[in-house]
């Protein structure tokens, strides 16, 4: 047991040594992508390649030309514009000449140089997103269906499982999470941005409760009031600041950071110490879990242009999610099966 918490310990220590620091992207401060940029908003081309967006204002109104001529609505619903076609074609231009000098990518605009796909930021990040999500759905369901149809339930029709209620939150924050984070990837604006990081936050406040929770076995509606409301008094405010005051990047890794290792902290404390008969499968997702987060946190250039650190987080994320489901349907068989006992 003491050589697994030094375990853990080090692995939050490294979490915590690993948050990168807040710099500047050097790829937007290069001269020769900055006079590709002016140029092409000029013209409305970069190289042979010339953009219809560039003759129209952001409104999809006709630059030079009738009134009454509009840019399409299935190409003004992306949002792509003048300049960031320019941004993007001059990018890609320029870690062509990048590479051919034998030069490392670089980040422009706070982004690695991603290639889009049917006008797609980052069409991996998306695919993946959304299997998350399709599993997550999946889980939730099958979970539903376990405790309200294939177990019994209590006279008066709820679930003897008394920790129903926190998973089926859960499980929705988690969706919704990998709906916004599918969508963010898909386009990179300031409200996808902001849904995408606000409910990322609000997922790791609410599986930080739970695992006091469950790990704690606080059944008393006193003590689990005493539990959450401080942590989502915190959360709401964190999400409340980014949100309406700064959108501060550095501050909300190191949060969520805390909160996601501060929860793997206690269920790995607890499958050292619990008779489950599913604790295999908490000490597998505690070590993904941990794995996965140090893929968010070590930032590196997308290979091919497709795949980053984030993506291989978010694929890691799949086979570990079906298996948390599978816990929790373990424990809610464990636990309606003991209560049954203690009854008869």
């Amino acid at each position: 047991m003491a050589r697994r918490l030094r375990c853990i310990l080090f692995l939050a220590a490294l979490s915590a040594s690993l948050l990168p620091p807040l710099q500047a992207s050097s790829g937007d401060a290069d001269p020769i992508y900055k006079s590709c940029v002016e140029q092409c908003q000029k013209s409305g081309c970069v190289g042979d390649k010339c953009f219809q967006h560039c003759k129209f204002s952001s409104d999809g109104k006709p630059i030079d030309g009738p009134w009454y001529i509009e840019e399409p609505l299935y190409l003004r619903w992306k949002q792509w514009d003048c300049q960031s076609d320019c941004r993007y074609h001059c990018m890609l231009a320029r870690e062509e000449e990048r590479e051919k000098l034998g030069d490392n990518p670089v980040k422009y605009h706070g982004k690695w140089p991603f290639r889009r796909v049917y006008g797609i930021q980052e069409p991996v990040s998306v695919a993946l997103s959304a299997l998350n999500l399709a599993v997550q759905f999946q889980g939730w369901i099958s979970f539903f269906i376990l405790v309200y149809y294939k177990l019994p339930l209590r006279p008066n029709k709820k679930t003897y499982y008394e920790y129903t209620g926190v998973w089926h939150i859960w499980g929705i924050l988690s969706m919704n999470s990998w709906f916004w984070s599918g969508v963010f990837h898909s386009r990179d604006v300031e409200l996808t941005e902001k849904l995408d990081i606000s409910s990322a936050a609000a997922l790791l406040g609410f599986s930080l409760i739970l695992a006091i929770l469950r790990a704690f076995n606080v059944r008393d509606e006193a003590a689990r009031v005493m539990v959450c409301a401080p942590l989502i008094a915190f959360v709401t405010t964190h999400i409340l600041y980014l949100n309406f005051y700064k959108l501060d990047y550095g501050l909300n890794i190191k949060v969520c950071t805390a909160m996601g290792v501060a929860q793997l902290l206690i269920w790995a404390v607890w499958a050292g110490t619990t008779r489950h008969p599913s604790r295999w499968k908490l000490w597998v997702v505690v070590v993904g879990g941990g794995l996965a987060m140090l893929f968010e946190i070590y930032d590196f250039p997308p290979y091919w242009g497709f795949v980053d650190s984030h993506a291989i987080s978010n694929a890691t994320n799949i086979p570990l999610t079906y298996l948390w489901w599978s816990f929790v349907k373990d424990d809610a068989e464990f636990m309606t099966s003991a209560l049954l006992k203690k009854t008869k």
